[in-house]
Order: structure tokens, then sequence, then C-alpha cells
């Protein structure tokens, strides 16, 4: 062993022998949320103990040696978990460790863990390098192995840009969830969207060529009206459409949502417990849904150790893959996915 900047890491020769295993693993998660992120690891008994952290970076320690098997783990909290190959204090000798590996790039820069922009993106079960700056001569390398429900982005950050005509940032969460989780929507699906004004998701379904039923008793922007029809049932069949249900969730019917709704999403400023409530009524009246994305919005990050409530809610709705994840773009948020 050797210290680097006070932390024992393993030598390079050790490293060299054996680069999928380590003593640490890294955790790179939003900044604030390194709190709710351990006790998330606690909850889950996983027997891992926290170590050195920074903002947006932690490394965990366990009894026995990590490897990349160790790292299928469902953390909410970390957008990106590596397993440890040490620290560097220049970003030439970190990319070094990695020679052989795909190398994504990662920074705390302006208060963000930002992800840089890479080239190419991961298959599933390839290994990534991944390099972390956390100063001017701290720089971190880790490796993860790509897997579904996994973004392919470094640092799980997209960079993906809000366009200027958007009603809401509910579009950026959108768009982020469907780039983090891989999602795919057609022509076909429809979707029904809880609390939909102004209508940032509205606008990012549409341009993806998805039908909207939205349900908020509050006025929607202009920009999507123009996809806006006045009668559900007279829904054109050739492109993507909009229509509104001018209701509070509660009182949206059987009768509003039709026969083909696919999707059942929600951005609304409720406590889960409501969310879900609303999500099982919704399914009840329309059992053709097959997926489900809800922002779930929590008054206090560190409630995030309370997700195997919620994933049992849905697991009694018949969802059998459920993923939680805190994106890049959430603050006291996290985007709760559940797939039939």
């Amino acid at each position: 062993m050797r210290l680097v900047g006070g932390v024992a890491l393993p030598t390079l020769h050790a490293l060299m022998m054996n680069p999928t295993e380590s003593d640490f693993v890294f955790a790179l998660c939003n900044p604030g949320s390194e709190k709710a992120l351990k006790l998330e690891a606690e909850t889950m008994a996983l027997g891992w103990r926290p170590g050195y952290q920074r903002r947006g970076f932690v490394t965990f320690k366990a009894d026995a040696p990590f490897s990349l098997e160790s790292l299928e783990v469902e953390l909410a909290c970390s957008r990106r978990l590596c397993l440890s190959l040490g620290k560097f204090p220049t970003r030439q000798e970190a990319e070094r460790r990695l020679a052989g590996f795909p190398i994504h790039h990662a920074r705390y820069f302006e208060r963000k863990m930002q992800g840089l922009p890479s080239d190419s993106e991961p298959e599933t079960r390839e290994t990534i390098g991944t390099v972390v700056e956390l100063g001017q001569d701290e720089f971190w390398v880790g490796l993860h192995r790509h897997a579904k429900f996994l973004s392919p982005d470094p640092a799980g950050d997209s960079g993906i840009v809000m366009p200027a005509d958007s009603p809401s940032r509910a579009w950026l969460k959108l768009e982020e969830a469907v780039r983090f989780f891989d999602l795919k929507f057609t022509p076909s699906d429809v979707v029904v969207e809880l609390g939909c004004a102004p209508g940032g998701v509205v606008l990012a379904l549409l341009r993806r060529g998805v039908s909207v039923i939205g349900v908020d008793p509050a006025k929607m922007a202009d920009v999507v009206l123009s996809a806006e029809i006045a009668d559900r049932r007279a829904a054109p069949a050739d492109k993507p459409w909009f229509y509104h249900c001018r209701k509070p969730a509660a009182l949206a019917s059987k009768r509003d949502l039709g026969q083909d709704v696919t999707w059942f999403m929600s951005d609304m400023n409720q406590a889960p417990d409501v969310v879900l409530r609303e999500c099982a009524r919704f399914r009840a009246m329309a059992p053709s849904i097959q997926g489900v994305l809800i922002t779930l919005k929590l008054t206090e990050i560190p409630q995030v150790a309370e997700k195997e409530q919620w994933f049992v809610a849905l697991r009694e709705m018949g969802f059998s893959t459920i993923r939680l994840q805190q994106l890049s773009v959430h603050h006291k948020e996290f985007a709760l996915l559940a797939l039939k």
C-alpha cells in the first residue's frame, strides 16, 4: 500500500495485476445528496462504510474487496458507481491507469458534478473507465460495467439543453429520464400526465411523436395548443395530439382516458404517497398502462430511504421492473420508473 494525499491506495503493480478488484468504490452524486447516499446504503444493509467525501463524491469500503459485480446495486442517489482504482495527481497519470479501457471524464465544476461529452456510447456489459477531477491535483480513477437502466453518459449527465420555447423545466426532467433509462416510445403510445400545466412534458412527448392526455385545471402554454383536440374520441391517427382534461387529478374518470393509454406520468408537487395513490387509481381505470414515470418531489432528500414502500405500492399495481434515480437535473427530486 502507499499514501497519496493521506489516502491509502494499492500499489500500481497490484492494480495492474487485478484491475477489476479494489478495497474501495466511489459514487458520483448530486452535490448535497452525499448524506442521503450514505443513509441509503446503510438502509439497504450493504455493509459498506463511507470514507473519503467531497461535494458530489463519496467513497465506501467493506470487509471484503469489491469487484465489478459489487456495483450491481441500485443506489438511487448515485448517478455513477465505480470500482475505485485510486487517486492521481495529474490527468495524464489517471488516464494511463485506464489504458485499454474507453474513458469517461467527470469534474466538480460550478457547484455541479458534471460529465464531459463523450464521442461514443458504451455497449451492454462493456467495462468503462472514469476519471473524476475534484481539484487541480486530485484525479480519481474508477471502472464500471455498462448495463440496462444505467446512463450511457459520463457521470450520468447527458448535458441536454432545454429549448427556448419549453414552458417549464419538466421538459428537461423528461428528456433526462428518457436518456438515462433508454426509454423507447412509439407513435401508438398514449401518455396520461397528471399536473401537465404549463406543458413541458407534453411538448417533449409531442415532439417525440407521442400523444398526451393532460390532466390539470390550469392553463397550458401556447406552444402545445397547436396539437390540442377538443374530443378525445375523435383523435387523429396520423399525427400526435394533445387532449386537455381540465380537471383536478382526483376528478378525472375512465371516460376521460379512453381505451389505449400506455403510460402514466406525473410531475405533481405532491407527497410520494399521494402521487402513488393516484397512479394506482389511474392504473385501475386504464389496465392498458404498461409504464410509469413519476417525478417524486421530496421534502428532504434523505426520504429516499423510504423507497421500498414506494416499490411495494408499484408491485401491488402489477409492475415488476422498478427503478428510482436522482438525475443530474434534479434538486430534491427523483425519477421513479416502473414497467410491466
